[in-house]
């Protein structure tokens, strides 16, 4: 492990810990892109979410009970993907967050499922100050409008945009998250992997066995066990292609009837402070 990670790492800890002692992973907490809700948070929100996440808890459920704090992000990054638009054009963009845990007895289980990919959603807490109608740039804080989320006004579904961010609270490993694509991730640079190692048999069913787990995830929040049958037997012999798609149809199927995840106007009383050094 680099001595830098380790050194803002050791910014939080009482003791100098040493790499044996933690755990680290990354987390992409959120993005802007228009999520289940019919919201999305502006560019200039995930650079302020950057600062305010940094040395934030982990918690599970968006319970503040502080036996369930886990984990605390020690370092962030915006980053723009070229390749990807957001679902109405924009340049994508998404808040990564570099996360620590220190290995105990209490917490094996739960490292062994975020590395084994069954705790892998997220969703943050935070507190927003501006909440405007994509359509008339109406602030939903202070007033209100006749345009309804999700719906079509002309060529653009109506959606809130998020800004001015004045706190943000904590994450928690949830079971849906209200973006799509927050939850922690694989990372891989030019000495982890090649191109010609991207294309092997062996990664090639890497990522179809993830992509069956998610798929089946889904299957049983969406419909059940039922589903989960009927989605086992339709996708055992699909390709790539074909499963990211199915994931994607069961991603935005009856995305309306989810609550949010995204907690955006609680005051900072309902959740326990943290300090850093």
């Amino acid at each position: 492990m680099d001595k830098s990670i380790l050194d803002k790492i050791n910014r939080y800890s009482q003791t100098e810990l040493n790499e044996n002692q933690v755990f680290v992973f990354n987390v992409i907490l959120c993005d802007n892109d228009i999520d289940r809700d019919s919201e999305r948070f502006s560019d200039d929100a995930l650079e302020q979410l950057k600062s305010l996440f940094i040395g934030k808890t982990g918690i599970s459920d968006h319970n503040p009970k502080s036996s369930l704090q886990n984990a605390r992000i020690f370092d962030t990054e915006v980053i723009s993907d070229p390749c990807k638009k957001t679902s109405d054009g924009r340049e994508y963009k998404y808040l990564k967050a570099s996360v620590y845990m220190v290995r105990t007895d209490s917490n094996r289980d739960l490292i062994s499922e975020i590395e084994g990919g069954i705790k892998k959603e997220v969703s943050i807490s935070c507190s927003a100050s501006s909440r405007k109608c994509s359509v008339c740039n109406c602030n939903k804080n202070t007033s209100s409008c006749v345009h309804t989320k999700g719906k079509k006004y002309g060529s653009q579904i109506c959606h809130t945009v998020l800004s001015d961010i004045t706190d943000a609270y904590e994450w928690s490993f949830v079971a849906v998250p209200a973006q799509k694509n927050a939850g922690v991730t694989k990372h891989f640079n030019a000495d982890d992997i090649s191109i010609k190692d991207c294309i092997t048999n062996s990664f090639i069913s890497d990522m179809q066995k993830e992509l069956h787990k998610d798929i089946i995830r889904l299957s049983f929040i969406k419909g059940g066990e039922p589903c989960v049958r009927a989605m086992r037997l339709a996708s055992s012999d699909m390709n790539i292609n074909q499963l990211l798609e199915l994931k994607k149809s069961l991603d935005d199927y009856g995305s309306e009837s989810f609550s949010s995840q995204l907690f955006k106007n609680h005051s900072s009383s309902e959740y326990t402070e943290f300090s850093t050094k």
